[in-house]
């Protein structure tokens, strides 16, 4: 493969932090045997892409396959990307500097909506062609996978296959699938139609998109274009999480990056249900490790990588079963070391003073917490199963341990919200500070900061909301501005989101293949980096929906009833269309339904439908109850007896997505 370093290197002395492209990092894996090389991408910077998790784990996983090796690879920062196109320089791998071009498999993550355009800067910029049909037999195949999987419709012309789905057995099984087929000389055609039949696998290429009516009419939006094709593409589950070690090889970065710390994972999935939450429905079953696993995981990750802060990631990483044994352990192997242990996704009904207590070892930065909404009624209808009282006895079990930093997560715009809902939120933040003045003493009051975070309603596929629209920006600006004035105490700062990114976002979110196209017009007239606020170009969004002819006020903002067939119906998370639409009219009743960790099964079909049950270290406490959690009714029932015939004794997983709230 060519070697591009002695290009590069003549252009790092004037572009910033030059450090994100330079190579041999401490625990950078090199491997030399291997015949089929397979470069994996993340469509960001550096610093943001050696922080996610999901790099980690694939790279670590081909190169532990034989015959394979894995490298990776990052979009360089603005900088770069202009010099490097002034002198003609293609996107590099980061271990070897070779060509992205030159490498037999790129897989690209796609972990948030705005990330689209930058999919397609870096196809560009590898000079891979843009969409999978103009590819010739010597371009690499170009795999997609990550949470936009789950509604691939707005980035299918662009990959020649998309992994739904976990990707620890996926990604190498598709890997040796393309290198066994290419030895025999098989056609790019040949190959394409091979992976379409692996478990996971969707080939956008062999189906059709068809319209609204015919979707309609038989269920689906899409048709195969081949004989023996399946028209419904499941989730892929590795089955091995729990038992698998918190820690494997770790990447130490020679420049600062998002969450530097040492990650290990204590969990996936969450089954709090909240209504919104694309996560919590993609990611079902819960799959725990075990006490052990993750002392003895942090213990060794430490001494390997000399980090001082360990950061227990999940979605929802109080609820762990065995969380408190966990902490205790920890705090004692390493107390008086000045090791920091961080547990990020904190939840207000389980951040009592015990967990302040177990927390309280840690030097005291900002703790976030995440009500969602300012009254109970709208948390009822989005099924955020905290009250005010949660709070206002988190916020005294936080301020009382010596946090004087607090920030408040708020959804702005979400189904069912008044002006009430909003003037509720100032209302609840309001009396929250008074309770933190009044956990502290009085010299110190005068450090205690608290902020309230707002972000727009994004409603997203795959969950109980995906058919009610997003409110307009202008609407939202309006909320904001009430929100605001709302709000008496100066001591409490309010942020929001942009509208606008958020609108893009909903429409990545909400829509079909024609979404494809409006992606790529918004490139060519300069979008890329649209999670950057700095360099978000909303001019370039409405450009492109004038010149592809798409209403993306539409898209985002139209409500459908439960019956409309949505553009994602071909892809399952195994959580069944059915649960979603009855969350949905349970929404509209403002009634809740509870974690069926922590109580009976609420039958989203997960559990059956994927072959595998939650697995818990131990029984989840809820209540003051120690009781196993039930299943309960008739259709709860047979959900237990099908998931017990079907699991097989190991637990499955998926792709890490912890809410990172400190």
């Amino acid at each position: 493969m060519t070697d591009l370093w002695p290009r590069l290197e003549r252009l790092l002395a004037h572009v910033e932090r030059p450090a994100r492209y330079l190579d041999h990092e401490w625990g950078c894996v090199r491997k030399a045997q291997a015949d089929f090389v397979f470069c994996m991408v993340y469509p960001d910077t550096y610093e943001l892409g050696q922080a996610n998790q999901a790099v980690r784990i694939l790279t670590n996983v081909v190169n532990a396959t034989e015959h394979l090796r894995a490298e990776r690879a990052f979009l360089p920062a603005v900088d770069l990307i202009d010099l490097m196109r002034e002198d003609g320089l293609p996107l590099f791998s980061l271990e070897s500097c070779a060509p992205v071009r030159e490498f037999d498999a790129v897989g690209i993550t796609l972990p948030h909506e705005l990330a689209a355009t930058n999919v397609l800067e870096t196809l560009d910029l590898a000079g891979i062609p843009l969409r999978a049909e103009d590819r010739g037999e010597d371009d690499p195949f170009v795999l997609g996978g990550g949470p936009c999987a789950f509604n691939p419709e707005p980035y299918a012309p662009f990959f020649d296959a998309v992994l739904v789905g976990e990707g620890e057995e996926s990604v190498p099984e598709a890997l040796l699938e393309v290198r066994r087929l290419r030895a025999q000389g098989a056609s790019r055609h040949d190959v394409l139609r091979a992976l379409a039949l692996l478990p996971g696998c969707y080939v956008p290429s062999l189906y059709r998109w068809r319209d609204e009516a015919w979707a309609q009419e038989t269920g689906v939006w899409i048709e195969p274009l081949e004989a023996g094709l399946p028209t419904r593409i499941e989730k892929r589950l590795f089955a091995g999480f729990a038992e698998s070690p918190g820690w494997e090889p770790c990447i130490v970065p020679y420049t600062e990056v998002v969450h530097d710390r040492l990650n290990v994972e204590v969990l996936r999935g969450c089954a709090r249900g909240c209504r919104f939450c694309q996560a919590g429905m993609m990611y079902r079953p819960v799959r725990e490790r075990s006490a052990d696993n993750i002392v003895n995981s942090v213990v060794c990750g430490l001494a390997q990588t000399g980090y001082d802060e360990v950061s227990l990631t999940s979605l929802s990483s109080t609820d762990h079963s065995q969380i408190a044994d966990v902490l205790t352990r920890l705090n004692k192997q390493f107390q008086g070391k000045g090791v920091r242990i961080s547990v990020p996704s904190q939840r207000l009904d389980s951040f009592g003073v015990d967990m302040a207590g177990l927390v309280a070892g840690q030097k005291k930065g900002g703790l976030t917490f995440a009500p969602e909404a300012g009254t109970q009624r709208l948390r009822d209808v989005i099924n955020k199963q905290v009250t005010e009282d949660d709070l206002f006895g988190a916020v005294d079990a936080a301020f009382g341990a010596g946090w004087r930093r607090c920030k408040l997560y708020f959804m702005i715009g979400l189904p069912t919200e008044t002006d009430d809902d909003i003037k509720g939120i100032a209302s609840l933040v309001q009396r929250a500070y008074d309770r933190a003045k009044k956990a502290v003493p009085v010299e110190q009051r005068g450090n205690i900061r608290m902020s309230v975070s707002c972000a727009l309603f994004v409603p997203k596929a795959q969950t109980p909301f995906q058919w009610d629209g997003q409110i307009a920006p202008e609407e939202a600006l309006r909320r904001v501005s009430l929100l605001r004035r709302s709000v008496k105490y100066r001591a409490i700062d309010v942020h929001w989101h942009d509208p606008s990114t958020s609108f893009v976002e909903a429409v990545m979110s909400r829509g079909g293949r024609a979404a494809a196209a409006w992606v790529e017009s918004a490139w060519r007239h300069g979008a890329r980096f649209d999670a950057w606020t700095e360099h978000f170009n909303e001019q370039a969004w409405r450009d492109a929906a004038e010149e592809v002819g798409l209403d993306p006020a539409a898209v985002a903002q139209t409500s459908y009833d439960t019956g409309y067939v949505m553009p994602w119906e071909h892809i399952s998370t195994g959580v069944s269309t059915r649960f979603l639409a009855h969350e949905r009219k349970k929404a509209a009743a403002e009634k809740t339904t509870p974690d069926c960790t922590f109580e009976r099964c609420a039958a989203c079909g997960a559990c059956p439908g994927l072959g595998i049950d939650n697995q818990l270290a131990q029984p989840r406490i809820a209540g003051g109850s120690n009781a196993r959690p039930q299943q309960a009714g008739e259709e709860g029932a047979a959900a237990a007896v099908a998931a017990e015939q079907a699991v097989s004794g190991q637990p499955a997983a998926g792709p890490q997505t912890a809410e990172e709230g400190e």
